[in-house]
């Protein structure tokens, strides 16, 4: 008997054109899902449609650009969903970010519309000549999204986009220098739906928790498919482990997408084995390490799958680590996944031998377009190899091993030359979570006259069982050979991170220069 096609056979496709047809399919089928409302299908569609008619009436045309910067809610996706029917790129703002920077990435993105609501319309206080802004909450952060819209029933101009289309742009960091927009293609979205069902359950009995924020590439590879294949989003606000525990019982939860920091956090509830989570199909983790050990946690006491997924927003070359079928590998981020290339290389672009370390580049159908209006700097990410193919380069060091696994070392910016030796913060912090006295660590290289630079360790002390900080230096001292060892060990309450969970060295490094500039002014 012949398979059945699916809109999943084709070469490409539109996720706006999937959320049709599962509301022609099933309109009472729950879509979306926050704190305060629910969406279906059938709603979802016809907001949409409203949406692309509004930006279509306010003469916004496809492949322009609008932003959004807002908590995440139904509004929030439907007005992203909307865009992406017109044909719009939608470019996703974190709130955390200055309104500098803020007004920066707004100018760079071009933007013709801004989407706010009152959490983030004091950061752009200062923009008034940006573009005009839509309130998803209906305050007075701007027009209410309700007056705005398009009557119901209006249809909105068909507009088929093509394969290259831009379909979003993510910022990767707007906190210094100018912030760089990755420009990412419908292609490589629809590359990372098409897998979706078949390789990790999504359809529409599925539902997934995302307590990760809609701006973030990392939400968005599970947010998009999950829709795509016909499930339920369930939008999380902040992030408080207990709430997260209560939410995924409650609504049966088959998905979800977590950091590593937020595994640490629920895998530490006391009460972590008395919530029901035997729906659960299969969780994702990526955008930050994931010791393995906490993978090993998670695998004994957390029902369903476990995969954590390695590669950059900027696309090209992605692992994937099935951990409940490779518990021997929990040390890695698994193998490159079907129809991914990466090889690693040398200073000098030269492809590194079997067995060796080198940084990682990646080719495949899901990669950026570049950074927006950024030549130079896309050059710069781009590594061709001999036979003219272009790769993405990622700034991570690596080793594969003879089943083809991939190890991380370190980024290559973070790794420490001191004394000429090259010296990988990942191996001092592996040592120092030996220890039962630290709960979690960072290791980061600072300048040092007699030796170019050297490390030192940014401890949190577990609960109990935490020396002072001159013993801690001491063990682990004694424990590394004479290039590993740190010159300095600081314990401090909580290791700065990023609203998905990376740790932020720079920050780890500015407060130990500040720290040291005040030692030596209280010394003179």
């Amino acid at each position: 008997m012949d398979s059945i096609a699916t809109p999943f056979d084709a070469e490409f496709g539109l996720v706006a054109d999937l959320v049709r047809s599962h509301a022609a399919r099933d309109p009472a089928h729950p879509a979306l899902v926050d704190a305060t409302q629910t969406l279906s299908y059938g709603e979802l569609d016809v907001l949409m449609d409203r949406i692309a008619a509004s930006l279509q009436r306010d003469g916004v045309r496809p492949r322009e650009t609008i932003a959004i910067c807002a908590a995440a809610s139904v509004h929030y996706a439907a007005v992203f969903l909307g865009a992406l029917r017109a044909g719009v790129v939608v470019a996703p703002l974190a709130p955390g970010e200055t309104a500098r920077s803020l007004a920066g990435m707004l100018a760079d993105a071009g933007a013709k519309r801004l989407f706010v609501d009152t959490s983030t319309a004091a950061s752009f206080a200062d923009a008034a000549d940006a573009a005009p802004r839509i309130a998803l909450d209906g305050s007075a952060a701007g027009v209410a999204l309700a007056s705005w819209l398009a009557p119901e029933g209006t249809p909105p101009a068909p507009v088929s986009p093509e394969p290259d289309w831009a379909f979003n742009i993510i910022y990767s960091s707007g906190t210094t220098g100018t912030p760089k927009g990755i420009v990412q293609p419908h292609s490589m979205r629809w590359a990372q739906v098409r897998r979706g069902g078949s390789a990790y359950g999504y359809g529409p009995e599925g539902t997934t928790l995302l307590a990760t924020p809609l701006y973030s590439n990392t939400t968005l590879v599970v947010f998009l498919p999950t829709l795509a294949w016909g499930g339920t989003a369930v939008l999380m606000g902040k992030f408080n482990a207990l709430d997260y525990l209560h939410l995924a019982e409650r609504h049966r939860v088959t998905h979800t997408m977590l950091v590593p920091v937020q595994y640490q956090r629920l895998m530490a509830v006391p009460e972590f084995g008395r919530f029901d989570l035997a729906s659960f199909r299969m969780k994702f983790c990526t955008s930050a390490p994931f010791a393995a050990a906490l993978k090993a946690d998670v695998l004994a006491r957390w029902p369903g799958g476990l995969t954590e997924f390695y590669g950059m927003t900027e696309g090209g070359g992605s692992c994937a680590l099935s951990a409940h079928e490779h518990p021997g590998k929990l040390h890695t981020v698994g193998q490159p996944m079907e129809g991914h290339d990466i090889r690693l290389i040398d200073d000098a672009g030269r492809e590194v031998g079997h067995g060796e370390m080198g940084e990682i580049v990646g080719r495949s159908g899901s990669m950026m377009l570049g950074y927006h209006g950024q030549r130079a700097k896309t050059r710069e990410a781009e590594w061709i190899s001999p036979a003219g193919e272009r790769y993405i380069r990622t700034g991570d060091v690596g080793r594969f091993d003879e089943e083809g696994f991939l190890t991380l070392m370190d980024r290559k910016k973070d790794m420490i030359i001191s004394g000429g030796f090259n010296i990988y913060p990942s191996d001092l912090e592996s040592v120092l979570r030996e220890h039962a006295g630290v709960a979690d660590v960072a290791v980061v290289g600072v300048p040092s006259e007699q030796w170019g630079e050297t490390p030192v360790a940014f401890v949190v002390a577990a609960a109990r069982g935490a020396p002072a900080e001159a013993e801690m230096l001491a063990w682990f001292n004694q424990r590394v050979g004479k290039t590993q060892r740190l010159a300095g060990l600081r314990y401090i309450d909580e290791l700065p991170r990023s609203a998905i969970g990376k740790v932020l060295k720079r920050e780890l490094r500015d407060r130990h220069a500040a720290a040291a500039a005040a030692k030596l002014s209280g010394a003179g």
